[in-house]
């Protein structure tokens, strides 16, 4: 299993703030983030894998929604995240 409950706690701690915080735009980037790496190397050994392209599409789509809305709150957070995750506009 890719996404154990230590690497969820990790994640949210080093950018929710705290291993509860699981609400927090950042730490639901992040999360995205890892999830969105993972498929996509497994789309690269599997490229027929439709249901799994499907999959990565909306999880991109939902990081992009939770990242312009950072950005219409909060720029410096949204700049923050950006530069720490590695991200592209």
């Amino acid at each position: 299993m890719y996404l154990t409950k230590e690497t969820k706690e990790e994640l949210f701690t080093k950018h929710g703030g705290d291993s509860k915080n699981t609400g927090s735009a950042e730490g639901q980037i992040a999360l995205f983030t890892f999830r969105i790496s993972h498929l996509t190397e497994h789309l690269k050994k599997n490229r027929h894998d439709y249901n799994t392209e499907r999959s990565l599409v909306l999880l991109v789509g939902k990081r992009r929604r939770l990242l312009d809305y950072l950005k219409k709150k909060e720029i410096n957070r949204y700049r923050e995240i950006i530069k720490e995750l590695g991200i592209r506009k």
